[in-house]
């Protein structure tokens, strides 16, 4: 487990709902530009996460893994979109370039499940969220803010949550 700095925090989720829940407050949080990398292994709960992410976001797509498919877009408020890109199935992060990234960069939210795999392509400044699997019941989620913009985010979800910054 990585030593959390002032621009990470750690969060215990006790079940997928509650996983879902800081998702929404997340998501609610959210505008087009922004980039949101989520780590972890199967099961780790990135699907989960991203499914509160497009709610609260405003989205009102059922939100599904896009493993097979590489990228599910979502509608959001005022036509806004959210990209959902799955790297599992990607070989190289030039296979990611060559889904459109900079369109997707440019035209909305992307959501990321294992982001690890394209780091190379991916903007300097984003949320790092690595999910980890505890038990049936449990994940671990560290969240790592990479420029300011995600240090807000973060600083309102925390606020949100525990009451302090």
């Amino acid at each position: 487990m990585p030593i959390l700095d002032q621009h990470s925090f750690e969060f215990i989720s006790r079940s997928a709902e509650q996983t879902r829940r800081l998702g929404m407050r997340l998501g609610a949080l959210l505008r087009s530009g922004d980039v949101i990398c989520l780590v972890g292994e199967l099961g780790s709960g990135k699907t989960t996460l991203a499914q509160g992410i497009a709610s609260g976001w405003g989205s009102l797509d059922q939100v599904t893994s896009p493993t097979f498919v590489l990228v599910n877009v979502y509608r959001g408020p005022d036509g806004q979109r959210l990209y959902h890109l799955d790297a599992y199935r990607l070989k190289d992060a030039g296979e990611a370039e060559d889904l459109d990234m900079d369109v997707m960069l440019e035209g909305g939210l992307l959501v990321v499940e294992w982001a690890e795999r394209i780091r190379e392509v991916l903007p300097p400044e984003h949320l790092w969220v690595t999910l980890r699997w505890t038990d049936d019941d449990q994940r671990d989620l560290v969240f790592a803010a990479r420029g300011s913009r995600y240090e807000n985010v973060l600083s309102a979800v925390k606020k949100q949550l525990f009451g302090v910054v």
